[in-house]
């Protein structure tokens, strides 16, 4: 395994379904106002190794420890995949994922 010292951001997926389309957007709204993030389209199907629907917020390290708690507190019972980006897209999705609510399995096939 391949190891780093270098994170140059994070991102965090947030997940959703037609039911919680809409408080998933408030919520990514939301936060990249608060943390300066930068919120990325919803997409209402399942992309790269993300098993259901999902918004990406993508953040500084700096933006980051602020943004994660944040998420904790508020995220209302939504799952968030949350992973560094250090050049190593598989093991930062595998090994150095964060989750917030259900781990779900990811598609890492996707990286090979």
């Amino acid at each position: 395994m391949k190891h780093t010292d270098s994170i140059t951001g994070y991102h965090a997926h947030i997940y959703f379904d037609e039911h919680t389309a809409a408080q998933a957007r408030a919520l990514c709204q939301h936060a990249a106002e608060l943390f300066g993030a930068e919120m990325g389209r919803m997409h209402e199907k399942p992309v790269g190794p993300h098993p259901r629907w999902s918004c990406q917020l993508a953040a500084s390290p700096e933006q980051f420890s602020k943004l994660l708690p944040w998420l904790a507190l508020n995220r209302d019972g939504l799952i968030v995949f949350a992973h560094p980006e250090t050049g190593d897209a598989l093991a930062d999705h595998r090994d150095h994922a964060i989750w917030l609510g259900t781990g779900l399995t990811l598609d890492l096939s996707i990286f090979s």
